[in-house]
């Protein structure tokens, strides 16, 4: 039996607000990397880090504020991640939101994982950064080169 990668975050922000931070170009730049296209069901997000050729995730499903699911279907620097599932669902908690991600198919067994544990450890704190205060902590920023030393 394989573990995907699972974290969960409380979050002092309304699921609206989270669910914009995921889903529009602005609030996915805003913490984690640059990023074109359209976060809406259906859609195509093409991620750009520091490899020239993008992260590819279909956007299979955008239920505004509670569900969040995409499907990587390319991704060169990283071709582990073709065919797993980033999934955050998203629950009220009072004026709060609690986030439960999970990345189906991210488990030990693959090579990434280490690199891809800590990456996503800091990447959800810099949304819950981003959704609390405006400011996160995406690809590039200090605080995430801070992390990769």
């Amino acid at each position: 039996m394989t573990s995907d990668y699972c974290k969960t975050v409380s979050i002092d922000a309304a699921p609206d607000t989270v669910f914009d931070a995921l889903t529009t170009v602005t609030g996915l730049g805003a913490w984690w990397t640059r990023v074109t296209g359209t976060g809406d069901t259906g859609g195509e997000l093409r991620f750009f880090f520091s490899h020239p050729d993008p992260c590819v995730m279909r956007v299979d499903e955008a239920t505004r504020p509670s569900l969040v699911r995409w499907t990587v279907t390319s991704c060169d620097f990283l071709p582990d991640w073709v065919g797993t599932r980033p999934t955050f669902t998203l629950v009220p908690a009072g004026d709060a939101t609690e986030l439960r991600f999970r990345h189906h198919g991210l488990t030990a067994e693959l090579e990434c994982i280490a690199m891809c544990t800590r990456g996503w450890n800091h990447f959800t704190e810099s949304l819950r950064a981003y959704a609390e205060s405006g400011v996160g902590m995406p690809s590039g920023s200090p605080a995430d080169l801070a992390r990769r030393r």
